[in-house]
């Protein structure tokens, strides 16, 4: 690095680096500093090129984490950090290039040297390192006790205070990066970390004053999706004849965590495309999740989680309860408009969850939308692709569902929505179906795939509970998706005789010879028969609650009216099957009366007659 653009294969060997990382003490004054800080680097990218950075530097790193105790040149140059932070509001405001480039150089080395002495020691030692100066070798300062503080802090008034440009754009996304890095040490422990030196920092003192301008300011990087400037935007020109030349700051991109911080572990193409988009955006996101999952001090809640759970809109002008010391209030139309666009990653849906569960306020607003369609379908996406996502994915739009579908206002509006051509659903042409029918149809093909596949029971349950949630309220259900329906009862009808089949072979067997322990049937048993009464009681509350309005359940039910026979007499389904079994009789009766060879428009009009003439106390509210 120095004076002139730099590569990764040219890093080992910088003279400037190996001047920082080596024996001799650096004053802050030196203007070493400058020539230091004088380099155009591109940031990488992805995962790949990170790794490559992380490779080529480790050398450095390392003798840095060896020669600082007596050198103190870390704390040299994080000083040098924030005696130019001071003047970068200024500097922004007067396009200043030079004076911000080098402030981003200086905490992109930062970060770097950050990344590593994290994943390489305590928090005790790290703050040891912050301590260490060059008067003495291996003494200790106490005017820079708090240089972890100080610095954290800096980071947050950076994020907050320096407007958005796109000369502070790369400075903007190195502080948000630099932060993450920062609480990155909870990756290097298996149990949670409760008493974290970093997390005491940024919940106490100097920074907690700061706490609802960075949920704030975090949650409108995420809206506003600003794209990172192109790299010529940044590129100095040539200032003299010699050797002397200034480049730009690199073009803005993250220079750290994301490919670890998404939920599963694993980006998807998807994530890979929007981090390029925005990485301003994705990084804030990352930060803000992070932050929101901080675990509560012994005396003291996460504020940054409080932030989260009590910001209202901007259209409200209720006064502010001092029950919530760190609510603000941010454009729900804005932020509602980011969530339904960027459901495609999965750090977008965690944030999704994380407001429908905690904030009331978002969770409220959401309900009343109009066009709820415009957030249903991409999270009724993730489900439909769901062999492309991790399982953290899937499951967080799951329980988003779930959420929505407690709301019965939610329930009778999604039968309101007509859509046309859903492109994505493949198994059918869907010229035009209902909303509640297309979720419908997701969510028992997530529960097929789920039997077939990944066989996780507790999946199993949370689909059939949001069916359960919506049966009350099924209206007008398309015939494909009560077909759906009853083809799922018949799927698990099938699997209950397999496994049945198999315990009685099992247990004959047992009598004959006792060698072999027996596979635990009674419990394969006892699961496919809940989820079926499960099933049975969806169908059961959307016959007792709305039968006249859904003539195409009538149908498919008369239709494999076969199915349920062997579960009237069965003693777990008795009570379940009551109206089910009464509905069967009753419109069996009718169509009887109606004579032979009825097509399929004439069956829906007998039924339709039908559920008008069923009188309504005959079926049994469970």
């Amino acid at each position: 690095m120095g004076a002139n653009s730099s590569s990764i294969s040219e890093l080992p060997d910088n003279e400037y680096l190996k001047k920082l990382s080596g024996a001799e003490p650096i004053s802050e004054n030196d203007p070493f500093w400058n020539q230091l800080l004088s380099f155009s680097f591109t940031a990488p990218t992805n995962s790949a090129d990170l790794k490559l950075l992380e490779e080529a530097t480790i050398s450095v790193c390392k003798s840095l984490v060896e020669k600082n105790p007596r050198t103190g040149n870390l704390g040299s140059l994080i000083k040098v950090f924030l005696s130019r932070t001071k003047e970068l509001k200024i500097s922004a405001e007067c396009q200043n290039h030079l004076f911000i480039w080098q402030a981003h150089n200086a905490l992109f080395i930062i970060c770097c040297l950050l990344k590593v002495f994290i994943s390489r020691m305590s928090e005790e030692e790290l703050q040891l390192h912050f301590t260490y100066e060059d008067k003495t070798p291996g003494s200790y300062g106490t005017e820079c006790e708090d240089l972890i503080e100080e610095l954290l802090c800096c980071l947050i008034q950076l994020i907050v205070e320096i407007p958005l440009l796109d000369i502070t754009y790369s400075i903007s996304l190195e502080a948000v990066t630099t932060l993450i890095v920062f609480l990155s040490y909870q990756l290097f422990h298996k149990e949670i970390l409760r008493e974290s030196l970093i997390h005491k920092y940024l919940m106490r003192g100097r920074c907690l004053p700061y706490t609802s301008r960075l949920v704030k300011t975090l949650l409108y990087n995420f809206i506003r999706q600003e794209r990172s400037p192109p790299p010529g935007t940044h590129v100095f020109q040539q200032q003299t004849d010699g050797g002397g030349l200034l480049y730009g700051i690199a073009s803005g991109v993250a220079t750290g965590l994301w490919t670890v911080f998404t939920l599963g572990g694993v980006g998807s193409k998807a994530t890979a495309q929007l981090e390029q988009c925005s990485p301003l955006a994705n990084q804030s996101l990352l930060l803000l999740l992070v932050l929101a999952n901080l675990t509560d001090a012994p005396d003291t809640p996460n504020p940054y989680r409080q932030a989260i759970m009590s910001f209202k809109n901007t259209q409200d002008s209720s006064a502010f309860s001092s029950s919530h010391p760190h609510v603000f209030q941010i454009n729900f139309n804005s932020l509602y408009t980011a969530l339904c666009e960027q459901q495609k990653s999965d750090q977008a849906t965690l944030l999704l969850y994380m407001l429908l569960h905690q904030n009331g306020n978002v969770r409220t607003y959401v309900l009343a939308r109009t066009d709820i369609e415009n957030l249903v379908l991409p999270i009724l996406e993730i489900l439909y692709h769901v062999e492309e996502r991790n399982s953290h994915h899937v499951y967080m739009a799951l329980i988003i569902l779930l959420i929505l579908t407690e709301d019965d206002g939610f329930n009778r509006s999604i039968h309101e929505v007509i859509l046309k051509n859903i492109t994505w659903y493949a198994e059918r042409v869907l010229t035009e179906i209902s909303l509640g029918s297309l979720l419908i149809l997701v969510v028992i093909r997530t529960i097929q795939y789920n039997m077939t596949r990944t066989r996780d029971k507790y999946l199993h349950t949370n689909c059939l509970a949001a069916l359960a949630n919506m049966s009350a309220q099924f209206r007008s259900l398309h015939q494909y998706a009560a077909q759906r329906i009853i083809s799922l009862f018949s799927l698990l009808s099938k699997k209950h005789n397999k496994v049945l089949e198999q315990a009685t072979q099992s247990l004959r067997g047992s009598l004959d010879s006792s060698e072999s322990p027996l596979p635990d049937y009674a419990q394969d048993l006892n699961v496919i028969e809940e989820v079926i009464r499960m099933m049975l009681e969806i169908i059961n509350s959307c016959l007792t609650n709305s039968l006249h309005h859904n003539p195409n359940l009538v149908y498919a039910l008369l239709y494999k009216r076969d199915l349920f026979e062997q579960f009237r007499t069965h003693p777990s389904f008795q009570d379940i099957m009551q109206n089910i079994d009464l509905v069967i009789s009753f419109f069996s009766s009718r169509l009887e009366h109606a004579g032979a060879d009825l097509s399929v428009e004439r069956v829906l009009e007998i039924i339709k007659q039908g559920a008008v003439a069923l009188p309504k106390d005959r079926l049994r509210c469970l």
